[in-house]
Parts: structure tokens; sequence; C-alpha cells
């Protein structure tokens, strides 16, 4: 067997583990990423190719090398179709927004973390991860090219995705890694490029539309005016669709789609979960989906991948100047997360969990009686400022639906204890467990508030 020894060992050749090996390559670490897919595949992702934050990347890859994939730059709102209600809602999407051609994009990501040193191991699969006596994580045993291969490392970065293998193999138990995961926090996707002969109106904006039932939605993000992503997902806690033909059947009651051809088909599992608690243990990180990094309203997150990247590299640098890759060591990384990001997407989630207790056709009423612009703010911020003026005009409007309006407002109260709990987060696993019983407590109120069967 051949064995390959460097300093951090990724695995996963997308948004966060690119940005890692490029954060620690350009500071002179020997980096390799193992990537399963061979190097004409790899960067071919399913995705909504829609990015939020496109105007602040980390510099590891500057933003110059990746912006040619940006091939659409004029989005700048949100355009809910509700048609239960006949009804169709704009909102704004507060930052700067484009839509990208992923594949391109993954393409110019892996071309920027070799630039800046690092190694790619294309075709290689891993079988298993590697723990000594202390249960720290030393390295991965791998297939790659159909023979047998070993890694050794001082850490290992698992980027590798939604429902990771890595974290099915390592024996994460006494550590705080964050093993409370399953497949109810995910969604399943599937996602079609398709070119259609005239401009479409809306292509200044991401289409958003129900699906059949509640927990899911489709999606038409023009890449282009004439080159669409079109895809749909649904919670996977929810009765099974058939994703493809669900597709096919709107698009085929949107005549702007008549004659269109379809380019490219691919699915996906995405999390729509909260951030993990932590994604650290001895020797390893966890990055991106693999970690949960995500908006779990909508399943993005790029740019959140691109920073937990950086985040993740700078602190494996940190721990291999000090000699030292315990849980403590590494915990700034997760401190880092969620200052960023990590506690607005943890409330963020009660929205999704909310959605999960409610019939579809409620829901849809109910959103379309809501004001625009606090509707914008709890999409994307997880908290929003609703007055006794938005109040009344919103009872006045929703009638009718004011049981709804009504969890909706105690939920909103709650999500909002949630994030200021959030941003308490431990500085050191010391007060972790702690934290996470007060955390469970704030959840078990939001069970009982919204309904919804526990999602962890």
């Amino acid at each position: 067997m051949t064995t390959h020894e460097h300093d951090v060992t990724i695995v996963g050749a997308g948004t966060a583990g690119c940005y890692a090996a490029a954060t620690m390559a350009h500071e002179g670490y020997d980096v390799v990423i193992v990537e399963r897919k061979d190097e004409d595949e790899a960067g071919h992702i399913a995705c909504g190719d829609a990015l939020k934050g496109a105007s602040n990347f980390p510099e590891s890859i500057p933003r110059s090398q990746i912006e040619p994939a940006f091939t659409n730059t004029d989005v700048d709102h949100g355009r809910f179709e509700i048609p239960a209600e006949d009804t169709v809602l704009e909102i704004p999407i507060p930052g700067e927004l484009a839509v990208i051609d992923r594949w391109e994009y993954g393409r110019r990501l892996i071309e920027g973390a070799t630039d800046a040193g690092a190694e790619l191991h294309y075709d290689t699969v891993v079988k298993d991860v590697v723990q000594d006596d202390d249960g720290r994580v030393t390295g991965l045993t791998a297939v790659r090219k159909g023979d047998p291969v070993e890694y050794e490392s001082e850490l290992v970065i698992d980027a590798a995705g939604s429902l990771s293998l890595l974290q099915d193999k390592a024996d994460l138990d006494d550590a705080t890694f964050d093993t409370n995961v399953q497949y109810s926090q995910f969604c399943s996707a599937y996602r079609e490029i398709v070119e259609v002969d005239e401009p479409v109106e809306w292509d200044d904006a991401l289409v958003f539309k129900p699906t059949e039932r509640a927990a899911g939605y489709l999606w038409y993000f023009p890449r282009t005016s004439t080159e669409i992503n079109v895809g749909l997902g649904f919670q996977m806690n929810e009765e099974p669709m058939e994703l493809v033909e669900s597709l096919k059947r709107d698009l085929r009651n949107r005549p702007e789609f008549d004659g269109a051809t379809v380019e490219d088909k691919l699915g996906a599992a995405l999390p729509t979960r909260r951030p993990y608690d932590s994604a650290v243990a001895p020797g390893f990180m966890a990055v991106g989906d693999a970690a949960g990094h995500v908006n779990p309203t909508t399943g993005g997150g790029i740019a959140g991948a691109a920073y937990a990247g950086q985040y993740a590299g700078e602190q494996a640098i940190e721990a291999i100047e000090d000699d030292d890759v315990s849980e403590s060591k590494l915990w700034r990384y997760n401190e880092r997360v969620m200052d960023h990001y990590g506690s607005r997407y943890a409330a963020l989630d009660v929205y999704n969990i909310f959605s999960t207790a409610y019939d579809v056709d409620d829901l849809m009423a109910m959103l379309a009686a809501l004001p625009v612009k606090p509707l914008s703010e709890a999409l994307y911020s997880g908290s929003a400022e609703v007055g006794l003026l938005l109040k009344l005009k919103t009872a006045i409007k929703s009638f009718g639906h004011w049981g709804t309006i009504y969890d909706l407002y105690q939920t909103k109260s709650l999500a909002d204890e949630l994030l200021d709990h959030y941003e308490s987060y431990p500085s050191s696993p010391a007060q972790f467990d702690a934290w996470r019983k007060r955390r469970d407590e704030l959840m078990d109120d939001i069970y009982a508030v919204t309904g919804a069967e526990p999602k962890y």
C-alpha cells in the first residue's frame, strides 16, 4: 500500500475544501485534497447556483479568479409565486447576489487551490478513518485509481459534503463533535440546467414556488436570461416526492419553457439544518455542508463554506505550529463560525421547523399576508422588527389565518431568544455541555409552540 504523508489531508474539492487548502498552502503548508471524482468531473456539483454575499469572499482564492463564473449579477430580489392565493411577492434580498455557473466555479476553485500550492488527488475514494489509541484522527485509507493508499497527516478536514462517510467511519463519541445527525435534517434535491428560446421576463429575480406539499419548494434561478437553473427539493422526513416528474409537471405549465432543452441534470442530498454544535474532534474538523453550514430556509451555503474553509485553515495552521491538534486547540474554529453566520442560521432553522408543522396552503396564505420588509429580514437575518402598526395591518389582511399568524409571532420570539443564546456560544469545550443543555430547553419550547416533530 502506498502511503502519502502531508501536514493536512482534506477530503472533497468543493468550496470549503478548496478555501481551506488555499489558506494553508499560501503559508507553505503541505496540503493534499483527495477527491472521488476524476479530473474532468471534479467541480460538477448539484446546486441552485445562487450566490448571496458575492462581494465578500476570503482572499486565499481571489474573487478575480472565480468571478468569470458569475453569469448573472443583475439579480436583486426574490420572486415568490403563490398560486393558491393568485399572488406574486417581490421581496428584496439584502447584500450582493449573483447566479453562477457552478461547474465553472468549481473548476476555478480547484485552480485557485492548486495555484496556491495544494496537491490534488483525483479518483480517490475514502474507505476508512485512521485513529490512534487516544481517538485522535491521524489519517485515512482510500482507493486511488483502483489501488489502496493511506494518508497520514497532523489533521484531517472533512469537506466531503452532506452525510459524509468520514463521520460514519470515525469514532467521535468521546468528542464534542456533533453526532446528532439524521436524514430528517436533510433535503433531497434535483436540478436541471435548461435553455429557453426567448429571454425570461424575470431574469433579475430568484423565483421560488411551493411544491404540492409543505417543507419543499421549486426554484427557477436565471444563470442568464435564457439559461435557467430549475429544481426542487423536499425535507427527507416528509413523504417521498417524485422529484423529476414534479419538476417536469411544473415546467410543462410554464409557457416560457415551451421547446426548452435540458443541458445538464443532477441530484443530491442537501443539509437544511442548523450548523453542527461542534465541528471539531482531536485531529479532525468538518467544514461546509459536512458541518451543516447552510441557510436552512434556502439550502444556500457557498459563501458560508468559503469562510468555514478559511477559518478551519487558519486554525489548522495555529494547531500545527503549537504541535497541538486537540479539541481545545481547534475550538476557536467553532467560535468563528458561530460568530460569523452560525448563530443566524440556527435561528433561521426555527422557521424551517415551523414550516413542517403546517399545511402548505395555510403557509402560503400567511406568506401572502405578511409585510414584505420584515419578511425579507426574517428570511435572511433570522430576526425581524415587527411593530404594532404592522401587526394590526397584518391581522386585517390575514383574516382567516390568525391562528397560524399568532403561532408565527410566538415562534419568532423563541427564534430571537435562540439567536441570543447562540451569540453566547462557549469559548472552550468546558462550557459546552451547559450551553447545549440550555439550547435544548429552548428547542423544547419551539417544538411545543409549533407542534412540529422534534428535528434533533
